[in-house]
């Protein structure tokens, strides 16, 4: 294993990349900490995809860099490559195979062998708890066991960084927690850095740090909790009939930063609560509902880009 203990795994600086006239990344500059678990959070669309490809040496930046233990992916990528493990949306195994043949065979591609090899494979069928799984042919998983196999097929040969493309694609609620369960194991017993992409809200909440992408950007790059606090107050939500017109009439009426849109109005306010009765009496018969909540992560894609998130709606 390569020694991660200090250090950046993961630096891009000024990376792009365009498919023909179509700009997939603009200027991306991000910095993965060692023993980190690193959220990309995005619509489709926004680049993530893009990103993920370059960092698995699947494809080459049009511009800039990307770094990953110090060696460019854009050179020869046998180094990158033996340094990183990787699970796409998909789950890579073989059906026609048992759970432990799968691991026996993905060992052979990176080299090990024998009693090394058996040992590790046990761990992990403890790790991911297929221990009782270990005979099954491949094809007879469930979504939840397949996923789980296809992270143990990544971090068989211990990686200091893993890829995960959409991990919880497909999973229940309780094997998405399974799994982010399974990632922090992974990372206090042997260091791993972990970098996935994701479009949930909820998923990116549970990483280190995240950064949000949109339109090939990175908008936003910290701490969840420090994102949303840097927004400050609360988020007031009204639903009305002509949300546009309530919305320029609150924003003429309060001086504030009122958005209306798809039939809500979005505004920020400090003690939200108190403000909300003196908003609802100056448009009596107007709002349909309102709400009065924390910053979420949702806020701060709303905040940097003016738009709502949605998860599954292509970007422009």
């Amino acid at each position: 294993m390569i020694d991660t203990a200090a250090g950046d795994v993961v630096v891009t600086r000024a990376l792009g990349h365009t498919y023909g006239e179509r700009e997939a990344l603009r200027g991306v500059d991000l910095t993965v900490e060692a023993g980190e678990i690193f959220g990309l959070l995005g619509p489709n669309g926004s680049g993530k995809s893009t990103l993920f490809k370059i960092l698995a040496t699947l494809m080459k930046p049009t511009r800039g860099t990307a770094e990953i233990l110090g060696h460019d992916v854009s050179g020869p990528p046998w180094f990158v490559r033996r340094s990183i493990g990787v699970a796409f949306q998909s789950p890579s195994l073989d059906g026609n195979l048992s759970v432990r043949e799968n691991l026996l065979h993905q060992g052979h591609l990176h080299g090990w062998r024998g009693a090394a090899l058996r040992q590790r494979i046990d761990e992990l069928l403890d790790m991911f708890r297929l221990g009782d799984r270990a005979s099954e042919v491949a094809e007879k998983l469930s979504g939840g066991l397949a996923r789980r196999v296809d992270l143990a097929k990544a971090l068989l040969h211990a990686p200091p960084l893993v890829l995960l493309d959409e991990p919880s694609t497909g999973l229940d609620p309780s094997a998405r927690r399974d799994l982010w369960t399974m990632l922090d194991r992974s990372r206090r017993e042997t260091g791993t850095t972990c970098l996935i992409t994701t479009h949930l809200m909820e998923e990116a909440v549970g990483c280190d740090r995240v950064a949000i992408l949109d339109q090939g950007q990175a908008v936003a790059a910290g701490r969840p909790d420090e994102l949303t606090r840097e927004i400050g107050g609360d988020v007031i939500t009204l639903t009305a009939t002509d949300a546009a017109g309530l919305a320029a009439e609150i924003r003429d009426r309060f001086d504030g930063d009122a958005v209306g849109e798809d039939g809500a109005v979005r505004l920020e306010r400090e003690n939200g609560a108190t403000f909300l009765p003196d908003l609802l009496a100056a448009f009596p018969g107007r709002v349909t509902s309102s709400t009065v909540a924390s910053p979420t992560l949702e806020d701060v894609f709303f905040h940097r880009t003016g738009r709502t998130y949605r998860a599954d709606e292509e970007t422009p």
